[in-house]
């Protein structure tokens, strides 16, 4: 009733960094008290649900893209659902590298029908860029990918509106990306956006555009070619005009017909505009809420969601990070797990892995399983660290707690668990029972301290380089 962290979980923990692995194994993948069992009849590896929702369960970055490029090899229409083109993965397709900021993964598999849906807010230079990219792979890849005729259109102006504010702040700058995500967002909320469906319009495309040009010019001081724009997106309407669909009856009619539909965030959840380290996110619903109003559908819809969660902590920009290591550990980490982001090339803060930040990333998502990535980075430390939960002073924070204001933050102080590290490379390993037995503790005692079973585990860069837990590989 404290509210404190259970004393026995801690016990049991400790006790289960020192157990025999082969007794810990079957402890924690049989164990419903924690949490950590799943029932049987249910897919939660993604591969076999029919609405599959991939999210980042930390910062951002853990490595999304891989989990949902193995994914989008068998899904049948793949969707983005939030954010615009501050995500960005690479996937590399017959030894050539895909740089992906807008289109959906399933772009690399031919069979795949791909979505944006109206929660994204588009550039489409960038978009028609990536689709550039794809000519030689598939000269007709635009004729698989469809938009939302409620997707907002993201500016060049809103770009220069983004990069002046982010000036301003000085010593305060958020660290966004620049792409102008927030301010078309903003444009969104003011009610004064344009929308793919205005682009098909064209008295009302000029309309919209002269509006907006008036509101930007006088409210940031940033000036438009309205007639040089309004012609520039005129064209785009008239070559998109077989992608942009209602999106809402174009994803129903995907569901009703049975189609495998895999999701994908941008972002991660402690990014979230409503429940991130505010204001130190992202501008978009990042959360499973995101999925439902980011693309028209119901909450039933969906029947498998899967949090990534790097094995170690890291978030690019300003803002709290309770775990972050600023010594010899956190650049070990840096330039081991080569933590430079793929959209702005920045450096990552870098820190342990945060297990009440977990706990409360699952509290809002309902993680049906975790795919852990990277865990091949955390070799060579003779010592690794886990925060089991944060505190105050004295005070233990419950379970699932998250300070919303950076004044409580700033005093957040993590409680650790240590475990031994391990020297064997793993980065070749296949399966869980190839990992030696302080990665398989690691491992194992993350599952058991989240209470969401861990269905993948990413052990290096490639595809091949992921591998099903025991018990999900049929």
């Amino acid at each position: 009733s404290s509210g404190l962290v259970s004393v026995a979980m801690l016990l049991h923990s400790l006790r289960l960094a020192a157990a025999p692995v082969a007794l810990a194994t079957t402890a924690l993948l049989t164990d419903k008290s924690h949490g950590a069992a799943c029932d049987a009849r249910k897919d939660i590896t993604g591969r076999n649900s029919k609405f599959a929702v991939v999210l980042g369960a930390q910062w951002g970055d853990e490595g999304k893209g891989k989990l949902v490029d193995i994914l989008a090899q068998e899904a049948e229409i793949c969707v983005r659902f939030n954010g615009g083109a501050n995500a960005g993965h690479t996937l590399v397709v017959d030894g050539k590298k895909y740089a992906f900021h807008l289109l959906p993964c399933g772009m690399i598999n031919k069979g795949c029908v791909n979505f944006i849906g109206n929660g994204v807010v588009c550039h489409i230079p960038t978009m028609m860029n990536e689709l550039e990219q794809l000519k030689d792979f598939d000269p007709f890849a635009l004729s698989r990918l469809f938009i939302s005729s409620r997707a907002h259109v993201l500016l060049d102006s809103h770009q220069a509106i983004d990069g002046m504010l982010e000036a301003e702040k000085n010593s305060k700058a958020i660290g966004t990306t620049k792409r102008g995500i927030g301010p078309c967002y903003a444009s969104k909320a003011n009610r004064n956006g344009l929308r793919f469906a205005d682009l098909l319009n064209p008295e009302s495309l000029r309309i919209k555009v002269a509006d907006l040009a008036k509101f930007q010019r006088e409210h940031y001081g940033v000036e438009v070619d309205e007639k040089a724009e309004y012609q520039r997106y005129m064209e785009f309407g008239q070559l998109l005009r077989a992608n942009i669909v209602d999106g809402v009856s174009f994803i129903h009619g995907e569901i009703n017909a049975s189609k495998k539909v895999l999701a994908e965030g941008a972002n991660a959840a402690l990014l979230d505009i409503d429940f991130g380290t505010y204001p130190y996110v992202t501008s978009s619903s990042t959360t499973i809420g995101g999925v439902c109003t980011g693309l028209g559908v119901s909450p039933k819809s969906i029947d498998c969601v899967i949090g990534v969660v790097k094995a170690y902590t890291t978030r690019v920009g300003s803002g709290p990070f309770p775990t972050e290591l600023e010594d010899h550990n956190g650049k070990a980490l840096r330039d081991a797990g080569h933590e430079y982001g793929t959209t702005t090339g920045r450096p990552r803060r870098c820190g342990w892995l945060d297990i009440p930040l977990l706990r409360y990333s699952h509290r809002l998502n309902g993680y049906d399983s975790i795919n852990m990535t990277k865990l091949d980075v955390l070799t060579g430390m003779p010592e690794i660290k886990i925060a089991t939960h944060y505190k105050i002073g004295a005070r233990v924070l419950p379970d699932g707690y998250m300070p919303a204001s950076l004044e409580q933050f700033d005093r957040v102080e993590p409680v650790y668990l240590t475990l031994p590290g391990w020297t064997e490379d793993i980065s070749k390993c296949t399966s869980f029972e190839e990992l030696p037995n302080n990665a398989k503790r690691y491992v194992l005692t993350v599952q058991q301290l989240v209470g969401v079973p861990i269905s993948w585990i990413g052990v290096g860069p490639d595809r091949a380089s992921m591998f099903l837990m025991p018990g999900y590989q049929n």
